[in-house]
């Protein structure tokens, strides 16, 4: 895989723009090096931004491609761990402090933890809002720090206040990690059994906020191109009324969309990936929300 083989966001009707008039600075991540079942990740960055190309860019509620959306070239992470997540972490910390919004697209949820490295920077403080099935909180997974399933955990350790959405899989260190931490959440379990509360956020939860959505937070009907779909998540417009939630009156300093693995000739699922993306930069885009660092 090469850089050159990358479209950008929405090129089809953007073409190239200038990336001092964009909002939105895109960052295909092509990370994949802890996989442990399902394999693929490292191609969704492209497969997002191909499917992309085919998006209307009236979202259905406004045009956020009005804002701007400039896509960065890909880091291809062909480094081991620590060189990735530096470059990535540096990215994010160039967009942030040009005052614009960092969007990476993975690869495995690996990725977000290089963006909270360039959070962990800032000199205000930010909550993390995680979108996943998975409770990611191991504090080593198959012999790695670095897993996909130690993300939250690493987090936690930089002393990022985080808050997890739609977890139905918890290994037993887990649970009891979650309760030493005081991590809140709103499993799905609960929201499928009581609804989506009106809010959910704690009172003194940062009002600067990451999210991070691992695409296996969907119900596998949604999207089955993932590594470790997980039954029992939620669905399209319970994922959006989520995420209005979340968003709605914080400032959103960046978002990652991760843990998509193409299925040949099933697009559907590359489209939808796209579709979130572009819906979450609607959501900021009419919360008129600014970044300050």
């Amino acid at each position: 895989m090469s850089i050159s083989e990358f479209h950008g966001f929405l090129e089809s009707e953007l073409g190239r723009p200038d990336p001092e008039k964009c909002l939105f600075h895109v960052v295909p991540v092509c990370y994949e090096k802890s996989v442990s079942y399902g394999r693929g990740a490292g191609q969704g960055p492209k497969a997002i931004l191909e499917a992309s190309l085919q998006l209307e860019i009236f979202d259905g509620k406004g045009i956020p491609a009005k804002r701007g959306i400039f896509t960065l070239p890909a880091i291809l992470c062909e480094e081991e761990h620590s060189k990735s997540l530096t470059e990535i972490s540096e990215s994010v910390t160039d967009i942030i402090k040009s005052k614009k919004i960092p969007v990476l697209l993975g690869g495995e949820h690996t990725v977000s933890v290089g963006a909270f490295y360039g959070l962990q920077k800032l000199k205000q403080p930010v909550g993390i809002v995680q979108f996943d099935a998975h409770a990611d909180l191991r504090d080593t997974f198959e012999g790695s720090k670095f897993s996909h399933a130690c993300v939250m955990h690493r987090a936690v350790e930089m002393e990022l206040p985080i808050f997890q959405i739609g977890v139905r899989s918890l290994s037993p260190y887990e649970v009891e990690f979650r309760k030493e931490n005081s991590i809140a959440y709103l499993d799905a379990a609960k929201i499928a059994s009581e609804g989506i509360p009106e809010t959910f956020l704690p009172e003194d939860f940062p009002e600067t906020i990451y999210i991070t959505f691992d695409v296996d937070g969907f119900d596998p009907s949604v999207i089955l191109a993932t590594g470790t779909p997980e039954p029992g998540g939620f669905g399209w417009y319970q994922a959006l009324e989520l995420l209005e939630k979340v968003i709605k009156g914080r400032k959103i300093i960046g978002f990652d969309v991760v843990e998509l693995a193409p299925l040949k000739g099933l697009h559907a699922y590359d489209f939808t990936a796209a579709r979130l993306v572009y819906n979450i930069m609607g959501m900021i885009d009419r919360n008129c929300c600014t970044v300050d660092t």
